[in-house]
């Protein structure tokens, strides 16, 4: 392709470039400019070649121009600039973020004619900057406690006992309904501590078996039972330091229950197929959703271990026991799963506002999060609307569907507390509760459309221990 070619060509080339780009001569007069520069700033051909490059208003220059004068005089002295963030205002008044690199032009003896500049529209990106700080400022909000959000009378109780518990080593029993969030509770109590530079090591009791959370608790030694084919370190000497959270402390087995008071009098441990004891400088902090006092008197919970983890009691309140709180969690998690999610949502209708704080949330946090997330993933416009809430939740669907439990419905905004658990069973009924609580399950089942997660939410267990009463009652969804 020969010069006169590349000459003929150039024009087209220049306008396929997205970036704008802008000639002008020596005293910044504007002689020539592509179509990105005109969808950039809103001045067609027409309207800017013959003018000054002050009409653009450009932050920068006009910085370097109060200085020294014409800012192009200054580049035209460096001979060029590179990556210059700066703000230009359109030819609507509007703002727009631009990165500017910018060159001189010389003839064939060397003399300067001009200069070309382009530049980049980053307003797009600078917007997600900015909603990325907001939400950082709003992370680091007074309105919030070691990742917990809570403005409450309730709420802030909690925060004072956990500042005032995360300074002693004593045990720590966290009692809540299910999805209150007691790992977070555990969690700020280690971060408040002086062993917050220590592990922090998690363990569910009601996730495995006897045998196995035996195992993951003390550790074993190599040939201790089949398939030990090596010795394995035990989450108590795993947390050595620093603190063991032992969630559904109400599900551990009476034998291990024996093995943690053990460590509770003594600071040791036995590994499985070991007589040698190991030191474990640990804290033990308990979570439960069960009443362990009943517990105790029914036999299923040692009465000496109760006492020695009881040292410190704290009480996390359900949702609806939090007043005010509720909108600012919503708050919250929709503005976090919108940047998860990358969608473009505004916020939630008066309606649909109004309904999620009348709602009494028998799952609680976990159930509000559940709910939001839906909203969000199923929400076509940028407001999420009634129709984009659960079905379980609307005056139609909750006109439609099945009682949750043989009890009297409650309407919307009363509570009547979480599901009882089978370790709660009614007195006097005990050869119905089992059809009961199966019958429990479908119709939560039914009411979610067979999302297991939030028909969990809705009874207020945890989504293991719905689990397990499924496959006990042989309930298949």
């Amino acid at each position: 392709m020969g010069e006169q070619n590349l000459d003929r060509y150039w024009k087209t080339v220049v306008d396929t470039i997205q970036d704008g780009v802008m000639i002008v001569d020596t005293d910044g007069t504007i002689v020539s400019v592509n179509r990105g520069f005109e969808e950039i700033t809103g001045y067609g051909a027409d309207d800017i070649l013959g003018r000054s490059c002050a009409v653009l208003s450009c932050s920068s220059c006009e910085l370097i121009r109060e200085q020294q004068g014409c800012h192009f005089c200054v580049m035209f002295q460096r001979g060029h600039l590179r990556k210059q963030r700066c703000t230009l205002t359109r030819k609507d008044g509007t703002v727009r973020y631009v990165v500017k690199n910018a060159s001189v032009l010389k003839d064939h003896e060397g003399n300067i004619t001009g200069a070309v500049e382009t530049l980049a529209d980053v307003t797009e990106l600078i917007d997600k900057e900015a909603l990325i700080e907001s939400f950082r400022r709003e992370l680091e909000g007074a309105d919030r406690f070691h990742g917990m959000i809570g403005t409450s009378a309730a709420m802030q109780k909690v925060f004072e006992m956990i500042t005032n518990t995360a300074q002693s080593d004593a045990p720590v029993i966290i009692h809540g309904e299910s999805g209150t969030g007691k790992e977070l509770v555990a969690q700020a109590i280690h971060e408040a501590s002086r062993r917050a530079k220590k592990p922090f090591v998690k363990v569910n009791c009601a996730a495995m078996n006897e045998s196995l959370l035996e195992s993951e608790l003390f550790g074993h030694v190599k040939g201790a039972f089949t398939g030990a084919h090596r010795a394995r370190e035990g989450r108590f000497e795993a947390a050595d330091g620093g603190n063991l959270f032992l969630d559904e402390i109400g599900d551990l087995p009476l034998p291990l229950q024996v093995k943690l008071l053990t460590f509770l009098d003594d600071r040791v441990v036995f590994p499985l197929g070991s007589t040698k004891a190991v030191a474990a400088n640990v804290r033990i902090i308990a979570a439960t959703h069960l009443d362990l006092e009943q517990m105790v008197r029914d036999g299923r919970f040692r009465q000496d271990l109760y006492f020695r983890l009881n040292v410190v009691r704290i009480h996390l309140p359900a949702l609806r026991e939090r007043e005010g709180d509720i909108a600012l969690l919503i708050g919250h998690f929709l503005n976090s799963l919108i940047g998860k999610l990358g969608r473009d949502i505004k916020g939630l209708s008066r309606q649909a506002q109004r309904l999620l704080n009348d709602y009494d949330y028998p799952g609680n946090v976990r159930e509000l999060m559940n709910i939001l997330e839906y909203s969000v993933n199923v929400c076509k416009g940028q407001t999420v609307q009634v129709d984009d809430l659960p079905a379980y939740l609307t005056p139609k669907g909750a006109a439609g569907r099945p009682p949750l439990s043989p009890r009297p419905a409650v309407p919307l905004g009363q509570s009547h507390g979480p599901v009882p658990d089978q370790h709660q069973q009614p007195s006097g009924d005990g050869g119905k509760w089992p059809q009961m609580e199966r019958q429990l399950i479908l119709n939560a089942l039914t009411r979610t459309g067979g999302r297991k997660s939030q028909a969990a939410a809705l009874l207020g267990w945890s989504r293991i221990t719905f689990w397990r009463k499924m496959k006990a009652h042989g309930v298949n969804p």
